[in-house]
């Protein structure tokens, strides 16, 4: 069976999400590191909501053009993650938020290779 990369991106960008809050990712992001933690963390989640609603409109499944997009976008955050590696208030230290990371970026490059 092949893979189907854009389905291991989402379930890779989910598990990310999710790490993502164990490690506060807001505190790093310029649109919400300003904000007290408590006010950052529930911004943070309900920006995920529009995302991961769109994700799973049944539409979506068979939308090639987004697939393009969010195979792209898979890539580019591998790009901020390693842009923002050094700022103060990143925890994203180990192997397992980089697996993830990183994979999600290669699940995007697979669909780009093989769409």
């Amino acid at each position: 069976m092949p893979v189907d990369f854009y389905a291991l991106g989402v379930t890779l960008i989910l598990m990310h999400e999710m790490d993502a809050m164990r490690y506060r990712e807001w505190r790093i992001f310029p649109l919400t590191s300003f904000l007290p933690d408590r006010v950052g963390m529930i911004t943070f989640v309900l920006l995920h909501l529009p995302l991961f609603y769109y994700l799973f409109i049944p539409e979506i499944y068979t939308n090639e053009s987004f697939h393009f997009g969010f195979s792209i976008f898979l890539i580019v955050q591998l790009g901020l993650h390693l842009l923002f590696l050094m700022h103060p208030k990143n925890e994203f230290k180990d192997g397992l938020s980089w697996g993830i990371i990183v994979l999600a970026a290669l699940s995007g490059g697979g669909y780009l290779k093989v769409g």
